[in-house]
């Protein structure tokens, strides 16, 4: 018999992060006059990763990601843990050069061979990022989780920083969004063999086209989407900045079967939690937008912000690297509210 991993956990893959009122009180007695020179970016800005200066040319990127299973099948959840823990690096532009492994194991409930598949699986996505996974440490605890510490490197003048953004910039995304619904119709059983390998696919898929955006000088700000959600993380683009965002619905790619579960109600609870968090910075959700829109993402696509003036060029060459994307909107002056859904 299958032993299912998401029936040992609460919630699922990113969607098992502290709410943000909750983790904004933790940090905020959290924070520190200790002054250092060489971090270009840390925990102030609530970016990807953080990174720090090794000479004027060369940066170290260091970041790290865990989370309880979101898919039943050990293999699959590492090679999922492993692919969303690597995105942080190339979402601050950078290359990924070496990995390290965190794992929680309820060895009480769970086999220790089930836990090698996590590894395995999580091997297989660092071998495709061309990086070592060189080590790691595991702990005994009452739910299974799994994720990575990443290592990466950036060129300084490559670093992208998620709160960035300049009046009129494009927006472009390179996934849909949908993962939390999906995943949670897998938690209910109600997901077919097909939606699930169009959850594995979306979510094992590589952000590799980040470290190719560091070297473009007309991509001002990027970051990727996960447990906050699409407006979550959007949020944090425009955080500290003179601007606000238009996004265009009808541009924004959901994954069809993810559509027909929310007529259904299917979505994770921390949609909701997303929801009430954000909402009273957000204008233009009408009907089931939030379920989409707050969808906690697992491994989810970039979203960045490009020059207008070099939109045409930006296309060229994501078809020219054979990258899926959607421009969903644009950056605006500053408005009432941070976000309007058209």
């Amino acid at each position: 018999m299958q032993i299912k991993l998401t029936k040992f956990s609460k919630a699922s893959g990113c969607g098992c992060k502290i709410a943000p009122p909750i983790l904004e009180e933790i940090l905020n007695g959290c924070k520190t006059d200790s002054v250092f020179k060489n971090l270009l970016v840390g925990n102030d800005t609530k970016d990807d990763a953080a990174v720090y200066e090794i000479d004027n040319d060369n940066c170290i990127i260091s970041t790290t990601d865990f989370f309880t299973p979101i898919v039943d099948d050990a293999f699959d959840f590492g090679k999922i843990a492993a692919a969303n823990a690597i995105s942080d690096v190339y979402a601050m532009g950078g290359k990924p050069v070496m990995a390290i492994a965190i794992l929680g194991w309820p060895t009480d409930k769970l086999p220790a061979a089930l836990a090698q598949q996590v590894i395995k699986g999580a091997q297989e996505i660092c071998k495709q990022a061309g990086i070592p996974l060189a080590g790691g440490h595991s702990v005994d605890t009452q739910e299974p989780l799994f994720g990575l510490a990443v290592t990466g490197l950036v060129k300084k003048q490559n670093i992208k920083k998620n709160n960035a953004v300049k009046q009129n910039d494009i927006l472009y995304l390179t996934k849909p969004l949908g993962i939390g619904v999906l995943s949670t119709a897998l938690k209910r059983g109600l997901l077919s063999e097909a939606d699930y390998s169009i959850l594995l696919k979306e979510t094992t898929a590589l952000n590799s086209i980040g470290e190719k955006l560091g070297e473009l000088t007309f991509v001002n700000a990027v970051t990727d989407v996960t447990g906050f959600g699409f407006i979550g993380h959007l949020l944090e683009m425009l955080a500290n900045t003179n601007c606000s965002a238009v996004i265009e619905k009808e541009n924004v790619p959901i994954i069809n079967s993810a559509k027909e579960f929310a007529s259904q109600f299917v979505f994770p609870d921390n949609t909701t939690r997303n929801y009430n968090d954000q909402i009273k910075q957000v204008d233009g959700l009408t009907n089931l937008d939030f379920i989409f829109y707050c969808d906690p993402q697992t491994s989810g696509g970039l979203l960045f912000s490009v020059t207008k003036e070099n939109e045409n060029e930006m296309d060229l060459f994501l078809k020219n690297n054979h990258q899926f994307y959607a421009k969903v909107g644009n950056v605006t002056d500053k408005k009432e509210k941070a976000i309007l859904f058209m």
